[in-house]
């Protein structure tokens, strides 16, 4: 079961669709899933997708709540406190936007750490991004200085995310009993496709 937590309060996710392609020994491809909660929440702000391909060289935000430090120890205790900066989207990597701890920063540069993934990154506060892995020159994935943020790209999921967002809201007009046999007959499926 999967759930979110939002000030104390844990509400399950009631359907959880995880992207065909992802494999989990496979980094930077594609490391996106799309959840519906089993009740609504309100929020401030509920941003849009990002749907332009022309990130790299934009300023970014991000936040999370993952391990805290500094560039020059990388990343270091938990404290369970959210932190935000920004940062400049340098390149990209296979389905990734990527920004680097190097030269080309801004005054708040952040770079993501163990315990921030899932989080967003966003471009004039559109979700451009989600936090997803840690890359680095110097084999230690530890946030530090020359280590690079790696973001699963939205604007290339956004087909992708409409879809499922479509098939969750048939779902939910689906009995038990209808649900069940879509579940039998993708099973079987799948079964036919690994035995090509």
């Amino acid at each position: 079961t999967q759930n979110v937590i939002l000030d104390d309060t844990v509400i399950p996710v009631s359907v959880v669709a995880i992207h065909a392609n992802w494999k989990f020994d496979k980094t930077g491809v594609s490391d996106i899933a799309v959840g519906k909660l089993s009740r609504p929440i309100n929020l401030d702000f509920y941003p849009e997708l990002y749907n332009e391909s022309d990130e790299v060289g934009k300023v970014c935000s991000m936040a999370g709540y993952g391990h805290h430090g500094t560039f020059k120890t990388g990343w270091g205790p938990f404290d369970n406190k959210k932190r935000a900066g920004s940062n400049l989207i340098t390149s990209l990597y296979k389905e990734c936007l990527l920004v680097k701890t190097n030269d080309e920063h801004t005054s708040l540069e952040f770079l993501i750490a163990p315990g921030d993934s899932g989080g967003g990154l966003f471009i004039d506060q559109k979700l451009a991004g989600i936090n997803s892995f840690i890359m680095a020159t110097d084999g230690k994935g530890d946030s530090d200085h020359g280590d690079e943020g790696c973001f699963t790209r939205i604007s290339s999921f956004v087909p992708w995310i409409k879809a499922v967002k479509e098939q969750i809201e048939i779902i939910d007009k689906l009995s038990p009993e209808q649900i069940a046999t879509i579940q039998q007959i993708q099973k079987e499926r799948v079964k036919s496709e690994k035995k090509k």
